[in-house]
Protein backbone atom coordinates (compact mmCIF):
# COMPACT_ATOMS: atom_id res chain seq x y z
CA UNK A 1 0.00 0.00 0.00
CA UNK A 2 1.10 3.48 -0.85
CA UNK A 3 0.51 6.22 1.11
CA UNK A 4 1.35 10.05 0.55
CA UNK A 5 2.68 11.88 3.63
CA UNK A 6 1.81 15.20 4.32
CA UNK A 7 4.82 16.76 6.45
CA UNK A 8 4.45 19.92 8.63
CA UNK A 9 6.51 22.64 8.68
CA UNK A 10 6.95 26.19 10.50
CA UNK A 11 4.02 27.48 9.22
CA UNK A 12 1.17 24.42 10.19
CA UNK A 13 -0.63 24.01 12.81
CA UNK A 14 -2.04 20.40 13.92
CA UNK A 15 -5.61 20.06 14.99
CA UNK A 16 -5.60 16.88 16.30
CA UNK A 17 -6.23 14.39 12.85
CA UNK A 18 -6.65 17.70 10.89
CA UNK A 19 -3.55 19.95 9.29
CA UNK A 20 -4.62 23.54 8.69
CA UNK A 21 -1.96 25.00 6.01
CA UNK A 22 -2.26 29.03 6.04
CA UNK A 23 -0.45 28.95 2.17
CA UNK A 24 -2.74 26.23 0.88
CA UNK A 25 -6.17 27.67 0.90
CA UNK A 26 -7.32 23.87 -1.13
CA UNK A 27 -6.59 23.04 2.46
CA UNK A 28 -7.29 26.42 4.53
CA UNK A 29 -10.74 27.23 2.75
CA UNK A 30 -12.37 24.11 4.13
CA UNK A 31 -10.19 23.35 7.64
CA UNK A 32 -10.48 27.17 8.49
CA UNK A 33 -8.53 25.91 11.99
CA UNK A 34 -11.95 25.99 13.67
CA UNK A 35 -12.28 22.59 14.52
CA UNK A 36 -13.70 21.30 11.50
CA UNK A 37 -14.16 17.66 12.15
CA UNK A 38 -15.83 17.80 15.36
CA UNK A 39 -18.12 20.36 14.75
CA UNK A 40 -19.12 18.51 11.30
CA UNK A 41 -20.12 15.57 13.69
CA UNK A 42 -21.93 16.66 16.36
CA UNK A 43 -25.18 15.29 15.18
CA UNK A 44 -23.75 11.81 13.83
CA UNK A 45 -22.56 11.20 17.51
CA UNK A 46 -26.02 11.06 18.34
CA UNK A 47 -27.27 9.09 15.96
CA UNK A 48 -24.83 6.73 16.26
CA UNK A 49 -26.21 6.36 19.74
CA UNK A 50 -23.23 7.99 21.81
CA UNK A 51 -24.82 10.87 24.03
CA UNK A 52 -22.36 10.83 26.56
CA UNK A 53 -19.48 11.68 23.65
CA UNK A 54 -22.22 13.95 22.24
CA UNK A 55 -22.33 16.15 25.56
CA UNK A 56 -18.65 16.44 25.67
CA UNK A 57 -18.21 17.29 22.34
CA UNK A 58 -20.74 20.12 23.02
CA UNK A 59 -18.76 21.08 25.98
CA UNK A 60 -14.98 21.36 23.80
CA UNK A 61 -16.66 23.03 20.82
CA UNK A 62 -18.41 25.96 23.29
CA UNK A 63 -14.84 26.24 25.20
CA UNK A 64 -12.72 26.51 22.73
CA UNK A 65 -13.71 27.12 19.45
CA UNK A 66 -13.51 30.81 17.81
CA UNK A 67 -14.15 32.47 14.59
CA UNK A 68 -11.91 35.76 15.18
CA UNK A 69 -9.26 33.70 13.10
CA UNK A 70 -7.39 35.47 10.20
CA UNK A 71 -8.14 32.54 7.96
CA UNK A 72 -10.16 32.49 4.15
CA UNK A 73 -12.88 30.06 4.37
CA UNK A 74 -15.29 29.25 1.54
CA UNK A 75 -18.78 30.65 2.61
CA UNK A 76 -20.72 27.59 1.15
CA UNK A 77 -18.09 24.94 2.91
CA UNK A 78 -17.71 27.09 6.16
CA UNK A 79 -21.56 27.04 5.88
CA UNK A 80 -22.90 23.63 5.00
CA UNK A 81 -20.19 21.40 7.53
CA UNK A 82 -19.78 24.28 10.47
CA UNK A 83 -22.87 26.66 10.92
CA UNK A 84 -25.07 23.18 9.69
CA UNK A 85 -23.22 21.38 12.26
CA UNK A 86 -23.73 24.09 14.90
CA UNK A 87 -27.05 24.92 14.54
CA UNK A 88 -28.33 21.08 14.03
CA UNK A 89 -26.92 20.23 17.17
CA UNK A 90 -28.45 23.43 19.28
CA UNK A 91 -31.77 22.22 17.63
CA UNK A 92 -31.29 18.64 19.19
CA UNK A 93 -29.79 20.36 22.31
CA UNK A 94 -33.46 22.47 22.66
CA UNK A 95 -36.11 20.61 21.02
CA UNK A 96 -37.57 17.48 22.39
CA UNK A 97 -39.52 17.09 19.42
CA UNK A 98 -37.01 14.02 18.06
CA UNK A 99 -34.53 13.07 20.74
CA UNK A 100 -35.30 14.34 24.41
CA UNK A 101 -32.36 12.56 25.87
CA UNK A 102 -29.70 14.97 23.97
CA UNK A 103 -30.73 17.88 26.28
CA UNK A 104 -27.83 19.09 28.30
CA UNK A 105 -29.20 21.04 31.46
CA UNK A 106 -25.91 22.92 31.42
CA UNK A 107 -26.25 24.46 27.98
CA UNK A 108 -27.05 28.01 27.18
CA UNK A 109 -27.47 28.50 23.68
CA UNK A 110 -23.42 28.63 23.36
CA UNK A 111 -24.16 27.04 19.97
CA UNK A 112 -26.01 29.47 18.41
CA UNK A 113 -23.50 32.08 19.66
CA UNK A 114 -20.65 30.51 17.91
CA UNK A 115 -23.42 29.77 14.99
CA UNK A 116 -24.56 33.77 14.96
CA UNK A 117 -20.61 34.78 14.93
CA UNK A 118 -19.78 32.66 12.31
CA UNK A 119 -22.86 33.70 9.90
CA UNK A 120 -21.83 37.50 10.89
CA UNK A 121 -18.68 36.98 9.53
CA UNK A 122 -20.33 35.42 6.28
CA UNK A 123 -22.09 37.78 5.82
CA UNK A 124 -19.15 40.33 4.88
CA UNK A 125 -19.58 37.88 1.14
CA UNK A 126 -22.65 39.89 0.01
CA UNK A 127 -21.39 43.49 0.60
CA UNK A 128 -19.65 45.47 -1.87
CA UNK A 129 -19.80 43.29 -5.23
CA UNK A 130 -23.69 43.43 -5.99
CA UNK A 131 -26.30 41.98 -8.28
CA UNK A 132 -26.80 40.17 -4.65
CA UNK A 133 -24.30 37.19 -5.31
CA UNK A 134 -21.30 35.95 -2.74
CA UNK A 135 -17.98 36.08 -2.98
CA UNK A 136 -16.75 32.57 -2.91
CA UNK A 137 -14.20 33.22 0.13
CA UNK A 138 -14.02 35.41 3.47
CA UNK A 139 -11.70 35.86 5.48
CA UNK A 140 -13.17 35.68 9.24
CA UNK A 141 -11.66 38.28 10.69
CA UNK A 142 -10.93 41.16 8.66
CA UNK A 143 -13.79 40.33 5.64
CA UNK A 144 -13.72 40.88 2.13
CA UNK A 145 -12.42 44.53 2.31
CA UNK A 146 -9.49 43.20 3.46
CA UNK A 147 -8.63 40.38 1.53
CA UNK A 148 -5.40 40.64 -0.99
CA UNK A 149 -7.12 38.90 -3.84
CA UNK A 150 -11.10 39.02 -4.04
CA UNK A 151 -12.30 36.36 -5.90
CA UNK A 152 -15.37 36.54 -8.10
CA UNK A 153 -15.70 33.41 -9.79
CA UNK A 154 -18.30 30.96 -7.56
CA UNK A 155 -20.36 28.25 -8.63
CA UNK A 156 -24.21 27.21 -9.03
CA UNK A 157 -23.97 26.06 -6.02
CA UNK A 158 -21.76 27.57 -4.09
CA UNK A 159 -23.55 30.85 -4.41
CA UNK A 160 -27.27 29.52 -4.36
CA UNK A 161 -26.96 26.73 -1.33
CA UNK A 162 -26.95 28.54 1.40
CA UNK A 163 -30.42 29.11 2.16
CA UNK A 164 -31.62 25.92 4.64
CA UNK A 165 -29.03 26.56 7.15
CA UNK A 166 -29.25 30.80 6.86
CA UNK A 167 -32.76 30.44 7.25
CA UNK A 168 -32.52 28.25 10.24
CA UNK A 169 -30.46 31.03 11.71
CA UNK A 170 -33.06 33.49 10.65
CA UNK A 171 -36.12 31.54 12.31
CA UNK A 172 -33.68 30.71 15.62
CA UNK A 173 -32.19 34.73 15.93
CA UNK A 174 -35.16 36.14 15.05
CA UNK A 175 -33.17 38.34 12.37
CA UNK A 176 -34.33 37.88 9.13
CA UNK A 177 -31.33 39.33 7.02
CA UNK A 178 -29.79 36.04 6.43
CA UNK A 179 -32.26 34.00 5.32
CA UNK A 180 -33.17 37.39 2.60
CA UNK A 181 -29.38 37.56 1.58
CA UNK A 182 -29.23 33.51 1.02
CA UNK A 183 -32.38 33.29 -0.98
CA UNK A 184 -32.17 36.43 -3.09
CA UNK A 185 -29.04 34.80 -4.22
CA UNK A 186 -30.72 31.63 -4.85
CA UNK A 187 -33.33 33.98 -6.81
CA UNK A 188 -30.80 36.32 -8.46
CA UNK A 189 -29.35 32.64 -10.23
CA UNK A 190 -32.46 31.46 -11.05
CA UNK A 191 -32.87 34.90 -13.17
CA UNK A 192 -29.67 33.82 -15.41
CA UNK A 193 -31.28 30.66 -16.36
CA UNK A 194 -30.82 30.41 -20.18
CA UNK A 195 -33.95 31.44 -22.20
CA UNK A 196 -33.38 29.21 -24.43
CA UNK A 197 -33.77 25.79 -21.96
CA UNK A 198 -34.21 26.95 -18.82
CA UNK A 199 -30.96 25.32 -17.48
CA UNK A 200 -28.35 26.91 -15.05
CA UNK A 201 -24.67 27.25 -15.95
CA UNK A 202 -22.04 25.68 -13.73
CA UNK A 203 -19.83 28.79 -12.73
CA UNK A 204 -20.65 32.73 -12.42
CA UNK A 205 -18.76 35.92 -11.95
CA UNK A 206 -20.56 36.96 -9.05
CA UNK A 207 -19.19 40.98 -9.64
CA UNK A 208 -20.61 40.89 -13.35
CA UNK A 209 -23.34 38.45 -13.27
CA UNK A 210 -22.43 36.61 -16.29
CA UNK A 211 -21.50 33.24 -16.71
CA UNK A 212 -17.84 31.70 -16.55
CA UNK A 213 -18.97 28.47 -17.62
CA UNK A 214 -21.78 27.33 -19.51
CA UNK A 215 -21.96 23.42 -18.27
CA UNK A 216 -25.10 22.41 -16.75
CA UNK A 217 -25.51 19.27 -15.26
CA UNK A 218 -26.07 17.83 -11.51
CA UNK A 219 -23.37 16.88 -10.21
CA UNK A 220 -20.16 18.72 -8.91
CA UNK A 221 -20.31 22.75 -8.98
CA UNK A 222 -24.84 22.42 -9.22
CA UNK A 223 -26.09 19.73 -7.24
CA UNK A 224 -27.26 21.12 -4.21
CA UNK A 225 -28.87 24.13 -5.92
CA UNK A 226 -31.80 22.14 -6.75
CA UNK A 227 -31.63 20.11 -3.41
CA UNK A 228 -31.97 23.20 -1.79
CA UNK A 229 -35.01 24.73 -3.86
CA UNK A 230 -37.27 21.25 -3.24
CA UNK A 231 -36.20 21.05 0.82
CA UNK A 232 -36.29 24.88 1.42
CA UNK A 233 -39.99 24.71 0.62
CA UNK A 234 -40.54 21.39 2.62
CA UNK A 235 -38.39 22.86 5.58
CA UNK A 236 -40.09 26.46 5.35
CA UNK A 237 -43.02 26.22 3.78
CA UNK A 238 -42.42 28.60 1.17
CA UNK A 239 -44.05 28.17 -2.25
CA UNK A 240 -41.64 30.45 -4.52
CA UNK A 241 -38.63 27.54 -3.84
CA UNK A 242 -41.44 24.53 -5.09
CA UNK A 243 -42.19 26.77 -7.93
CA UNK A 244 -38.34 27.07 -9.27
CA UNK A 245 -37.94 23.64 -8.27
CA UNK A 246 -40.69 22.33 -10.41
CA UNK A 247 -39.40 24.45 -13.50
CA UNK A 248 -35.92 23.49 -12.93
CA UNK A 249 -36.57 19.49 -12.54
CA UNK A 250 -38.69 20.10 -15.86
CA UNK A 251 -36.04 21.83 -17.93
CA UNK A 252 -32.78 19.41 -16.25
CA UNK A 253 -35.16 15.96 -17.55
CA UNK A 254 -36.14 17.88 -21.05
CA UNK A 255 -32.65 18.87 -21.87
CA UNK A 256 -29.90 17.10 -19.76
CA UNK A 257 -31.39 13.64 -19.49
CA UNK A 258 -30.67 11.19 -22.43
CA UNK A 259 -31.64 7.37 -22.82
CA UNK A 260 -34.83 5.55 -23.14
CA UNK A 261 -38.00 7.09 -22.02
CA UNK A 262 -38.34 4.32 -19.41
CA UNK A 263 -36.12 2.62 -17.11
CA UNK A 264 -36.02 -0.43 -19.39
CA UNK A 265 -34.20 -3.69 -18.99
CA UNK A 266 -31.82 -2.97 -22.17
CA UNK A 267 -28.42 -2.74 -20.22
CA UNK A 268 -26.67 -0.93 -23.18
CA UNK A 269 -28.55 1.84 -23.16
CA UNK A 270 -29.29 3.33 -19.54
CA UNK A 271 -31.16 6.73 -19.07
CA UNK A 272 -28.82 9.25 -17.26
CA UNK A 273 -28.21 12.92 -16.78
CA UNK A 274 -25.24 14.61 -18.72
CA UNK A 275 -22.97 17.32 -18.76
CA UNK A 276 -24.24 19.75 -21.53
CA UNK A 277 -24.59 22.94 -22.65
CA UNK A 278 -27.28 25.33 -20.96
CA UNK A 279 -27.65 27.32 -24.10
CA UNK A 280 -28.16 24.15 -26.38
CA UNK A 281 -29.33 21.17 -23.79
CA UNK A 282 -28.65 17.57 -24.94
CA UNK A 283 -28.27 18.05 -28.51
CA UNK A 284 -24.28 19.48 -27.50
CA UNK A 285 -23.06 17.27 -24.66
CA UNK A 286 -20.22 19.38 -22.56
CA UNK A 287 -18.12 16.40 -22.37
CA UNK A 288 -18.63 12.71 -21.72
CA UNK A 289 -18.46 12.22 -18.12
CA UNK A 290 -20.50 12.11 -15.05
CA UNK A 291 -19.30 12.59 -11.46
CA UNK A 292 -19.32 10.84 -8.39
CA UNK A 293 -21.40 14.07 -6.55
CA UNK A 294 -24.20 13.31 -9.27
CA UNK A 295 -24.80 10.57 -7.47
CA UNK A 296 -27.05 12.00 -4.26
CA UNK A 297 -29.33 13.45 -7.14
CA UNK A 298 -31.56 10.43 -6.96
CA UNK A 299 -32.10 11.38 -3.01
CA UNK A 300 -33.57 14.68 -4.64
CA UNK A 301 -35.71 12.48 -6.92
CA UNK A 302 -37.16 10.38 -4.39
CA UNK A 303 -37.79 13.50 -2.31
CA UNK A 304 -39.98 15.03 -5.44
CA UNK A 305 -41.70 11.84 -5.53
CA UNK A 306 -40.34 10.32 -8.96
CA UNK A 307 -39.28 7.03 -7.68
CA UNK A 308 -39.37 5.73 -10.99
CA UNK A 309 -36.47 7.75 -12.54
CA UNK A 310 -34.69 7.57 -8.87
CA UNK A 311 -34.39 3.89 -9.23
CA UNK A 312 -32.63 3.87 -12.62
CA UNK A 313 -30.21 6.62 -11.75
CA UNK A 314 -29.58 4.93 -8.67
CA UNK A 315 -29.09 1.84 -10.73
CA UNK A 316 -26.16 3.37 -13.02
CA UNK A 317 -24.20 5.10 -10.08
CA UNK A 318 -24.59 1.44 -8.20
CA UNK A 319 -23.10 -0.09 -10.89
CA UNK A 320 -20.14 1.78 -10.90
CA UNK A 321 -19.33 1.26 -7.93
CA UNK A 322 -20.11 -2.23 -7.66
CA UNK A 323 -17.14 -2.65 -11.04
CA UNK A 324 -14.79 -0.71 -9.06
CA UNK A 325 -15.65 -1.12 -5.33
CA UNK A 326 -15.77 2.60 -4.36
CA UNK A 327 -17.54 5.30 -7.07
CA UNK A 328 -14.36 7.07 -8.96
CA UNK A 329 -14.75 10.81 -8.77
CA UNK A 330 -15.55 10.83 -12.68
CA UNK A 331 -16.57 8.39 -15.10
CA UNK A 332 -16.48 8.49 -18.78
CA UNK A 333 -19.86 7.27 -19.58
CA UNK A 334 -19.41 7.21 -23.37
CA UNK A 335 -16.03 4.85 -23.35
CA UNK A 336 -17.04 2.82 -19.71
CA UNK A 337 -14.40 3.87 -17.77
CA UNK A 338 -13.13 6.14 -15.13
CA UNK A 339 -11.32 9.69 -15.87
CA UNK A 340 -10.57 10.32 -12.51
CA UNK A 341 -9.60 7.21 -10.28
CA UNK A 342 -9.96 9.21 -6.96
CA UNK A 343 -12.20 8.28 -4.03
CA UNK A 344 -12.26 10.81 -1.51
CA UNK A 345 -15.02 8.61 0.64
CA UNK A 346 -17.95 11.23 -0.64
CA UNK A 347 -21.24 10.06 0.74
CA UNK A 348 -23.41 10.71 -2.28
CA UNK A 349 -23.76 7.16 -3.12
CA UNK A 350 -24.91 6.03 0.49
CA UNK A 351 -27.38 9.06 0.91
CA UNK A 352 -29.15 8.32 -2.31
CA UNK A 353 -29.23 4.41 -1.58
CA UNK A 354 -30.87 5.12 2.01
CA UNK A 355 -33.42 7.60 0.87
CA UNK A 356 -34.33 4.67 -1.63
CA UNK A 357 -34.89 1.62 0.90
CA UNK A 358 -36.51 4.33 3.44
CA UNK A 359 -38.92 4.77 -0.24
CA UNK A 360 -39.44 1.27 -1.25
CA UNK A 361 -37.76 -1.26 1.83
CA UNK A 362 -35.89 -3.20 -1.10
CA UNK A 363 -33.86 -5.42 0.21
CA UNK A 364 -31.36 -4.35 -2.91
CA UNK A 365 -30.81 -1.39 -1.08
CA UNK A 366 -28.82 -3.03 2.14
CA UNK A 367 -26.93 -5.26 -0.44
CA UNK A 368 -25.61 -1.77 -1.89
CA UNK A 369 -24.83 -0.34 1.59
CA UNK A 370 -23.29 -3.89 2.24
CA UNK A 371 -20.63 -3.34 -0.93
CA UNK A 372 -19.99 0.10 -0.01
CA UNK A 373 -19.29 -0.85 3.70
CA UNK A 374 -16.96 -3.54 2.15
CA UNK A 375 -15.28 -1.73 -0.06
CA UNK A 376 -14.69 0.91 2.05
CA UNK A 377 -13.30 -1.04 4.41
CA UNK A 378 -11.21 -2.84 2.10
CA UNK A 379 -9.03 -0.27 0.31
CA UNK A 380 -9.44 2.89 2.46
CA UNK A 381 -9.47 1.80 6.36
CA UNK A 382 -6.21 2.80 7.91
CA UNK A 383 -4.80 2.32 11.41
CA UNK A 384 -6.45 5.82 13.01
CA UNK A 385 -9.47 6.10 10.54
CA UNK A 386 -10.45 5.77 7.02
CA UNK A 387 -8.03 7.87 4.35
CA UNK A 388 -9.06 8.97 0.92
CA UNK A 389 -8.41 6.83 -1.71
CA UNK A 390 -5.83 8.82 -4.04
CA UNK A 391 -6.35 6.00 -7.11
CA UNK A 392 -8.19 2.79 -6.57
CA UNK A 393 -6.33 1.19 -9.54
CA UNK A 394 -3.17 0.74 -7.26
CA UNK A 395 -5.17 1.19 -3.93
CA UNK A 396 -2.74 4.03 -3.01
CA UNK A 397 -4.24 6.62 -0.12
CA UNK A 398 -3.88 10.26 0.73
CA UNK A 399 -3.10 11.29 4.43
CA UNK A 400 -6.44 12.94 4.37
CA UNK A 401 -10.07 12.36 5.74
CA UNK A 402 -12.67 14.72 5.18
CA UNK A 403 -15.24 15.85 7.51
CA UNK A 404 -18.04 14.66 5.15
CA UNK A 405 -16.97 11.08 5.75
CA UNK A 406 -18.18 11.05 9.16
CA UNK A 407 -20.91 13.42 9.00
CA UNK A 408 -22.36 11.63 5.62
CA UNK A 409 -20.83 8.45 4.35
CA UNK A 410 -20.92 6.54 7.71
CA UNK A 411 -24.20 8.13 9.06
CA UNK A 412 -26.04 7.37 6.03
CA UNK A 413 -24.96 4.20 5.56
CA UNK A 414 -25.68 3.45 9.77
CA UNK A 415 -28.99 4.75 9.21
CA UNK A 416 -29.36 2.16 6.75
CA UNK A 417 -29.14 -0.85 8.62
CA UNK A 418 -30.21 0.88 12.03
CA UNK A 419 -34.44 0.55 11.81
CA UNK A 420 -35.11 1.76 15.04
CA UNK A 421 -32.76 4.77 15.24
CA UNK A 422 -34.81 7.67 16.30
CA UNK A 423 -34.25 9.79 12.74
CA UNK A 424 -35.55 6.59 10.95
CA UNK A 425 -38.92 6.71 13.63
CA UNK A 426 -39.08 10.58 12.98
CA UNK A 427 -38.23 10.35 9.13
CA UNK A 428 -41.55 12.27 7.90
CA UNK A 429 -40.20 15.13 10.20
CA UNK A 430 -36.84 15.20 9.83
CA UNK A 431 -34.75 17.20 6.59
CA UNK A 432 -30.84 16.52 5.81
CA UNK A 433 -29.20 19.30 4.79
CA UNK A 434 -26.41 18.84 1.46
CA UNK A 435 -23.74 18.35 4.89
CA UNK A 436 -26.30 15.49 6.37
CA UNK A 437 -27.48 17.72 9.07
CA UNK A 438 -30.79 16.99 10.35
CA UNK A 439 -33.01 19.82 10.91
CA UNK A 440 -36.56 18.68 12.46
CA UNK A 441 -39.49 20.26 10.25
CA UNK A 442 -40.82 22.34 13.33
CA UNK A 443 -44.33 24.99 13.08
CA UNK A 444 -41.83 27.66 14.33
CA UNK A 445 -39.51 27.15 11.07
CA UNK A 446 -42.88 27.57 8.89
CA UNK A 447 -42.86 31.19 10.37
CA UNK A 448 -41.21 34.18 9.01
CA UNK A 449 -39.21 35.03 12.24
CA UNK A 450 -40.61 38.58 12.34
CA UNK A 451 -44.01 36.72 12.51
CA UNK A 452 -43.20 34.29 15.19
CA UNK A 453 -44.64 36.60 18.18
CA UNK A 454 -47.85 36.82 16.11
CA UNK A 455 -48.80 33.84 14.64
CA UNK A 456 -49.42 30.25 16.26
CA UNK A 457 -49.57 27.62 13.72
CA UNK A 458 -49.92 24.01 14.89
CA UNK A 459 -47.31 21.68 14.28
CA UNK A 460 -46.47 20.31 10.80
CA UNK A 461 -46.54 16.50 10.95
CA UNK A 462 -47.83 16.16 7.29
CA UNK A 463 -46.22 12.79 5.25
CA UNK A 464 -43.86 14.22 3.24
CA UNK A 465 -45.25 13.29 0.14
CA UNK A 466 -48.16 15.64 0.27
CA UNK A 467 -46.46 18.56 0.10
CA UNK A 468 -47.16 20.00 -3.70
CA UNK A 469 -49.91 18.36 -5.64
CA UNK A 470 -47.74 19.40 -9.07
CA UNK A 471 -45.28 16.57 -7.24
CA UNK A 472 -47.96 14.56 -5.43
CA UNK A 473 -49.57 14.05 -9.25
CA UNK A 474 -45.70 11.66 -9.96
CA UNK A 475 -46.81 9.56 -7.58
CA UNK A 476 -50.40 8.87 -8.39
CA UNK A 477 -49.71 5.05 -9.88
CA UNK A 478 -48.83 4.02 -6.59
CA UNK A 479 -51.16 5.45 -4.40
CA UNK A 480 -53.64 3.15 -2.20
CA UNK A 481 -57.25 4.54 -2.96
CA UNK A 482 -58.80 3.78 0.87
CA UNK A 483 -55.44 6.06 2.10
CA UNK A 484 -56.56 9.58 1.58
CA UNK A 485 -54.08 11.48 4.17
CA UNK A 486 -50.78 10.07 2.40
CA UNK A 487 -50.15 8.07 -0.62
CA UNK A 488 -48.75 4.77 -0.14
CA UNK A 489 -46.46 2.84 -2.08
CA UNK A 490 -47.37 -0.23 -3.97
CA UNK A 491 -46.91 -3.36 -2.11
CA UNK A 492 -45.66 -5.12 -5.39
CA UNK A 493 -43.05 -2.31 -5.43
CA UNK A 494 -40.29 -2.94 -3.10
CA UNK A 495 -39.95 -6.51 -4.56
CA UNK A 496 -39.27 -6.05 -8.48
CA UNK A 497 -37.04 -3.46 -10.01
CA UNK A 498 -37.26 -2.12 -13.44
CA UNK A 499 -33.57 -2.63 -14.59
CA UNK A 500 -31.18 -5.11 -14.97
CA UNK A 501 -27.55 -5.22 -13.94
CA UNK A 502 -25.75 -3.22 -16.24
CA UNK A 503 -22.40 -5.18 -17.79
CA UNK A 504 -19.34 -3.00 -18.57
CA UNK A 505 -17.24 -3.75 -21.35
CA UNK A 506 -13.74 -2.54 -19.98
CA UNK A 507 -12.49 0.42 -22.30
CA UNK A 508 -15.48 -0.17 -25.08
CA UNK A 509 -17.02 2.57 -27.18
CA UNK A 510 -20.98 2.47 -28.08
CA UNK A 511 -21.54 2.79 -31.72
CA UNK A 512 -24.45 4.78 -31.32
CA UNK A 513 -24.44 6.38 -27.94
CA UNK A 514 -27.35 6.95 -25.59
CA UNK A 515 -28.41 10.78 -27.21
CA UNK A 516 -32.08 10.53 -27.25
CA UNK A 517 -34.28 13.01 -25.10
CA UNK A 518 -36.39 11.10 -22.25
Amino acid sequence: MQTSQVSCGFDDVLLGCEVYRRSNININDVLGNYSLTLIDSLDALLILGNTTEFHRAVHLVSQYTSFDQDVTVQVFEATIRVLGGLLSAHVLLTDDTLFPAARLAAYDNELLDLARDLIDRLSDAFQGVGNYLPVPRINLRHGIQMMAEKMHETCLAGAGSLVLEWGVASRLTGDEMYENMAKRAMLRLWEKRSRATGLLGNSINVALGEWIDKMSGVGAGMDSYYEYLLKAYILFGDEEYLKIFNEAYAAIKQHQRVGPFTCGTDATSHPLFINVNMDEGNSRPSNFWIDALGAAFPGVQVLAGDLQEAVCLHNFYMSIWKRYGVLPERFDWFHEHENIPLYPLRPELAESTYFLYRATKNPLYLHVGKWMVEGINSISRVKCGFATVHNFRDRSLEDRMESFFLSETLKYLYLLFDEDNFVNRNAERIIFTTEGHIFPILAKFQKKPADQMNIDLPDSDACLNELGAELNDTLSRYRNPADTACPALNPLLPYALPVEEITWKENAVPLNPPLCSG
